[in-house]
This record gives C-alpha cells, sequence and structure tokens, in this order.
C-alpha cells in the first residue's frame, strides 16, 4: 500500500492476491475500460479503494452470476446513469424545496 496526495492506493500485486485474481485479469479489465487506476510517477498501477470496490462488483457479476464482461459494461454503464438520475432527482427536489420556502 502507498498513498499519493493523502489517499492510499494498492498496487496490482496487492489487488490480485486480495481478490485471488491474476494481474493480467486486472489488465484485461483495465484495457477493456472497466477499470481506471491511477499511474504513479513510474508508471505502476494504482488502485484506490474506490477502484477496489468497483472491482469488487465486476467479480461479483462475473464470479457470482456469470456475467461476460459484455454484459458487466452495459450493467456498469446503467448503474452509473441511475445515480446520475437520482442525484438530478434529489438537486430538482432541493431547488423546488428552496423555491416553496421563500
Amino acid at each position: 500500500m502507498s498513498t499519493k496526495q493523502g489517499k492510499e492506493y494498492f498496487t496490482i500485486i496487492v489487488v490480485s492476491s486480495m481478490f485471488n485474481v491474476h494481474p493480467q485479469t486486472l489488465r484485461l479489465y483495465e484495457r477493456e475500460g472497466l477499470l481506471h487506476p491511477d499511474r504513479s510517477a513510474g508508471n505502476t498501477r494504482l488502485y484506490s479503494r474506490q477502484d477496489i470496490e468497483h472491482l469488487s462488483t465486476i467479480l461479483n457479476l462475473t464470479r457470482e452470476m456469470g456475467v461476460n464482461l459484455a454484459g458487466v459494461t452495459i450493467i456498469l454503464d446503467l448503474l452509473q446513469k441511475l445515480r446520475d438520475v437520482q442525484e438530478e432527482k434529489q438537486t430538482l427536489l432541493a431547488v423546488r424545496e428552496a423555491m416553496t420556502s421563500v
């Protein structure tokens, strides 16, 4: 584990051992656009806690639910769109509340 800008990061070897996956699997997920680890000055992949949570979701979908990588991409995109819509809804509700309390 290392730190960068006050956040903790994990190397590919640590993450692969945490989840019992080969480092090549993590590289594949990155090539497929499923993971986006940061890079150190020496170009080493650095996985944040958020990346690890994201990887956990990916592995749950592939290992436990039998979803292929194309399906994982679609599911993750839909989940992000759902989060965006929920955020927009909360913003609109806050604006409406502010307008009605005036």
